[in-house]
């Protein structure tokens, strides 16, 4: 998000531990303030161990964390066990990719995910975002008048992030997806973002960049839509380099690559809640 013209405050809790140390000092070497974030002997920070396929994949995680937040982004794996400890129960299955079911269309794999979302959203949770790796993301949300959006006119105009606002709404203005609902109401939307090809070097990193870059357009005043698009540009030069995160973002290259992803998405779902 830094990166992206940002100033991230981070609110969050971690222990005196191994890991809040490891999370604690790039944080601080970045310049950025940790005045949010409380250290306790009692509180054990989350952690998660992972275990990645041969092509950088992730294959398996156990996660050891305590709340979610507004925003989450699971894989369709991590939907379907979140799904089933909201629901107390297994009845939520992964998706099988072997086979016949391997050339499952985009429309058919939401069908097959969408009671599993429909739980995270009932639930009160605002925006899933379920990655689907080179088959892109699903933007899920209840309702499209409920996310409250940043003033870019506060935005300094020699800033990163007033340029990153100007060239996106240059580039790909908001409301341009087809069918996305114009009137103010409850909805349940879906909306499919394809990704873009990639010269892949490592997977790693990818996910939070996703997340940073969104975030990072929230913040600037950019919609929803707008800002999963830049995400997932943010992602894609993340996969392409050695580094977790790139060493910088060029903005041409960002809000081209976010175009291009912005005019190939789609609304595969919109039903009205009244």
């Amino acid at each position: 998000m830094s990166k992206l013209g940002a100033k991230p405050y981070m609110i969050s809790a971690v222990g005196f531990d191994l890991a809040g140390n490891m999370l604690l000092e790039p944080w601080r070497a970045a310049g950025l303030s940790v005045e949010g974030i409380r250290r306790s002997k009692d509180i054990e920070t989350a952690t998660v161990c992972i275990v990645f396929d041969g092509g950088g994949e992730l294959a398996a995680a156990v996660a050891s964390v305590e709340s979610i937040i507004t925003y989450t982004s699971p894989n369709e794996d991590e939907l379907i066990a979140m799904a089933n400890a909201l629901s107390s129960s297994d009845k939520f299955l992964p998706v099988q990719r072997d086979g016949k079911s391997a050339r499952t269309s985009i429309k058919s794999l939401f069908e097959r995910l969408k009671p599993a979302i429909w739980v995270l959203l009932e639930e009160g949770i605002k925006v899933v975002l379920v990655t689907l790796g080179p088959h892109g993301v699903f933007l899920c949300f209840k309702a499209v008048d409920g996310i409250k959006k940043h003033d870019p006119s506060k935005n300094s105009p020699f800033s990163f992030s007033r340029k990153l606002y100007e060239a996106v709404n240059v580039s790909f203005p908001p409301d341009r997806i087809l069918g996305t609902p114009k009137s103010k109401g409850n909805y349940y939307v879906a909306v499919h973002f394809p990704a873009l090809p990639a010269s892949v070097v490592t997977l790693v990193g990818a996910g939070d960049c996703l997340v940073g870059g969104m975030l990072a357009s929230v913040c600037v005043g950019l919609d929803i839509m707008q800002s999963v698009a830049v995400g997932m540009a943010a992602a894609k030069g993340a996969v392409e380099t050695e580094s977790t995160v790139p060493v910088e973002y060029q903005l041409a290259r960002i809000a081209d690559d976010a175009g291009a992803i912005y005019s190939e998405a789609k609304v595969i779902y919109c039903e009205s809640k009244l």
